[in-house]
C-alpha cells in the first residue's frame, strides 16, 4: 500500500508524478530492468492534464 505521503501531494503538484516518485518501487514493480513505465512515458508526452492538486481550471 502506498504511503500517506505518496497519496497526498501538496497543492500545485501532480498526483501521478507524486505517486510514482514517492511509491516508485511499488508502482514500477511490474517492469523489467531498464523498461520504461508506460504510464510515466504517456504522462511525460501528454502532460499533467487535470491531475494538478488545487489547480483552478
Amino acid at each position: 500500500m502506498p504511503s500517506k505521503q505518496a497519496l497526498n501531494p501538496p497543492k500545485g503538484e501532480c498526483t501521478q508524478c507524486w505517486l510514482h516518485a514517492y511509491d516508485s518501487r511499488a508502482q514500477h514493480k511490474h517492469l523489467k530492468p531498464r523498461e520504461d513505465c508506460p504510464a510515466c512515458v504517456d504522462h511525460m508526452n501528454n502532460g499533467h492534464g487535470n491531475m494538478i492538486v488545487g489547480a483552478d481550471r
